[in-house]
């Protein structure tokens, strides 16, 4: 990973040195391509020729139509397999040019350029791509290395408010999975992280992905210990599935995060307290505990039943022990099954909340 601040504006630079290609396609969003796209395109015909393509922005966008649309607009311009892919954009555009990138000619290189905190710490690293469907998020997708990821902290003083706090949600996530002292520096570091002073972005940011890159290397395919990245995820999955995606992901994790902990706490893994504490970080970063619309219980736990980490027809859930460590299945598994009573009472409370 390449981190710093005003990287743009050596983009042409970095791409010859990490990813020197015969053509250059600019995947982004509707957002994204104003801010960033363009600038990035025109820096990038200085090294080669340059496609620009976009598609409109939104999680519901992230689907087997737009991948469709993208792939054949790369087929209509007869990219190569000497050619790459940049991922310019957040989590959406990551996750969608990467599977293209992961899918066109069987194959092709790209590199992500996140322009969010969420995608910097979190979706540009692992090699995770994919789309959403119906039944729930990134189910259909592949494991697509990219040759490098190149963040700029500058990009993040463009983002809105909660779109910033949206992934501090990921960022408290890695403290909580990780790293006590982290999470506590993340609650101490509040106010200068969000005024988006820069040294307190990149450290922030720097320690993310320290954790984030730790655990994928000891398991790039999620056989292991990756799933301990999921904490909060299986509620959140389900809460974005079951909700039209309109709230951000990061938003959904906080939620997700709160009732896993609570989760944990009621069937006897997590430490009593850990919940209290981690929703007074949220809540300093204005991140919700609870989601605007009661959910829809039946259909959360339909969508949960189809959660990846699942296995022999049981929920599981990574959830933490204590600040910082991860709790154990009883076979040394990183995640743990909980009885779906439970999981109910813990959704039901979520509309009570």
């Amino acid at each position: 990973m390449v981190l710093g601040e005003g990287l743009l504006d050596d983009l042409a630079e970095l791409m010859a040195s990490y990813c020197p290609a015969s053509r250059y396609a600019i995947v982004t969003d509707s957002t994204v391509a104003p801010l960033y796209g363009k600038s990035a395109a025109a820096a990038l015909e200085k090294v080669a020729p340059t496609l620009l393509l976009q598609f409109p922005a939104g999680e519901w966008n992230k689907t087997r139509e737009t991948w469709a649309t993208l792939t054949d607009q790369l087929l209509a311009a007869q990219l190569d397999r000497e050619a790459a892919i940049l991922a310019v954009g957040g989590g959406v555009v990551g996750d969608l040019a990467g599977f293209v990138a992961a899918t066109y000619l069987r194959g092709i290189r790209y590199v992500q350029v996140p322009t969010t905190l969420l995608a910097m710490i979190d979706s540009a690293i692992g090699g995770k791509t994919g789309v959403d469907t119906q039944l729930g998020k990134n189910l259909v997708g592949a494991f697509h290395q990219p040759r490098a990821v190149i963040a700029d902290v500058r990009t993040l003083t463009s983002l809105p408010p909660l779109q910033l706090a949206a992934g501090m949600a990921e960022a408290l996530k890695h403290g909580a999975i990780a790293d006590a002292a982290y999470f506590e520096s993340l609650i101490a570091g509040e106010q200068a992280i969000r005024a988006r002073e820069p040294q307190a972005l990149l450290d922030a940011v720097r320690r993310s992905v320290e954790i984030k890159v730790g655990v994928v290397a000891e398991d790039e395919r999620e056989r292991g210990r990756r799933a301990v990245l999921n904490f909060g995820h299986t509620i959140a999955h389900a809460l974005e599935a079951t909700q039209g995606y309109e709230l951000l992901h990061g938003e959904a994790v906080a939620v997700g995060m709160l009732a896993e902990a609570k989760l944990g706490e009621r069937i006897g893994v997590t430490e009593e307290g850990l919940a209290k504490t981690l929703a007074g970080a949220l809540e300093s970063y204005g991140l919700p505990l609870s989601p605007p619309v009661d959910p829809d219980l039946e259909r959360m736990l339909d969508v949960m039943r189809q959660d990846k980490k699942n296995r022999e027809g049981t929920v599981r859930f990574a959830l933490p022990s204590r600040m910082g460590e991860m709790a154990r299945g009883p076979g040394g598994e990183w995640t743990v099954s909980a009885p779906e009573n439970v999981v109910s009472d813990v959704l039901r409370e979520l509309s009570d909340s």
